[in-house]
């Protein structure tokens, strides 16, 4: 007996396929950025924002309005995404609850545009907003504790401490905005397995120029170390007054005796 093609093979090789395509793009990048991150747009923002937090550290308590007010940008910015993943979830649950014959699920679609595939569509795509909720949740978590630490009074925090609070962070957010790229391309799907075959290759292609750093990083003069320490160029500064005035003082007590 000859073995006989169908348009519900197509879901079951392009679909999958597209998914490979997009794990091994995001573990190639993962791996780039473990060994050189310099070479990676997120390495290349983790640096700026390390050295962005040491820089605010050397300003006093009351001077640091500018760095809540940058934080609380981004607390902005994640609370919106993740009310909008929030909504888009209800979205889904509500057309999973009253699903129905859909005239392009049923004629334009090349694949396999039964109900039970449908209903794995909309779980899929359902499952990738609540991971971008999720994430963008937890950006608004560190965001938040990190406003509480650089707000704080004494200055007795290490700056490693805040350095980790919004650099966790910014890969919450990082992690969200994947999520969101992979359920958009799981909206394509309900057209169809070669749609959702493009968006990916084409998504992969979009995130490989901008996941890319050409730009060699910027070698910022680090005034701060971990503890709070001074061990720049203004600690430098500092050291050499105080030893200019200590001989300067030494010669006049000298002088004096004579």
């Amino acid at each position: 007996m000859a073995w006989e093609w169908k348009e519900e093979y197509l879901d079951m090789i392009l679909v999958p396929l597209g998914f490979l395509i997009l794990c091994i793009y995001h573990l190639f990048l993962l791996y780039r950025y473990r060994k050189q991150p310099n070479l990676t747009a997120i390495g290349y923002e983790n640096h700026n924002k390390k050295a962005w937090v040491e820089k605010m550290l050397l300003m006093d308590v009351k001077d640091r309005g500018v760095a809540q007010s940058v934080l609380s940008g981004h607390l902005s910015a994640s609370t919106t995404m993740s009310s909008i993943s929030l909504v888009l979830c209800s979205f889904i649950g509500a057309l999973l609850g009253n699903s129905s014959d859909n005239f392009l699920t049923s004629r334009f679609i090349l694949g396999n545009s039964s109900e039970s595939i449908s209903t794995i569509k909309y779980i899929a795509i359902l499952s990738f907003f609540l991971l971008a909720f999720a994430c963008f949740v937890q950006t608004t978590r560190h965001f938040v504790h990190g406003c509480f630490l650089i707000s704080m009074p004494t200055g007795d925090v290490p700056v490693g401490c805040i350095q980790k609070a919004v650099l966790r962070g910014n890969n919450f957010w990082i992690v969200g905005l994947r999520a969101l790229y992979v359920a958009a391309i799981l909206l394509l799907w309900i057209f169809g397995p070669i749609p959702m075959l493009v968006g990916s290759v084409a998504t992969v292609i979009v995130l490989y120029l901008l996941d890319i750093n050409k730009d060699p990083m910027i070698q910022y003069k680090h005034n701060m170390d971990g503890n709070g320490n001074g061990n720049g160029n203004g600690g430098i500064l500092l050291k050499n007054n105080e030893q200019e005035l200590t001989s300067v003082v030494e010669s006049f007590e000298h002088n004096e005796r004579q």
